[in-house]
């Protein structure tokens, strides 16, 4: 695979995760719960939420490496 399909690849990737992320902070808003709000629900939402939030930054990462000069 070339660095051009990679970083198609992981572009791609980085925008899947960006809209699932936007996707569950308006499930947790509570857009799409209803009334019935189970608070067990909530938490593994957040921290479904917390781990795009992780695999996000990890993709920024390899896209735009800190260059010490």
């Amino acid at each position: 695979m070339t660095e051009f399909e990679d970083e198609a690849d992981l572009r791609a990737r980085l925008e899947e995760l960006r809209a699932e992320h936007r996707a569950l902070d308006e499930e947790i808003a509570g857009g799409d719960l209803g009334p019935m709000r189970n608070q067990l629900l909530v938490t593994r939402l957040k921290r479904r939420k917390l781990a795009l939030k992780d695999e996000i930054a990890r993709l920024m990462d390899r896209l735009q490496p800190d260059i010490i000069a």
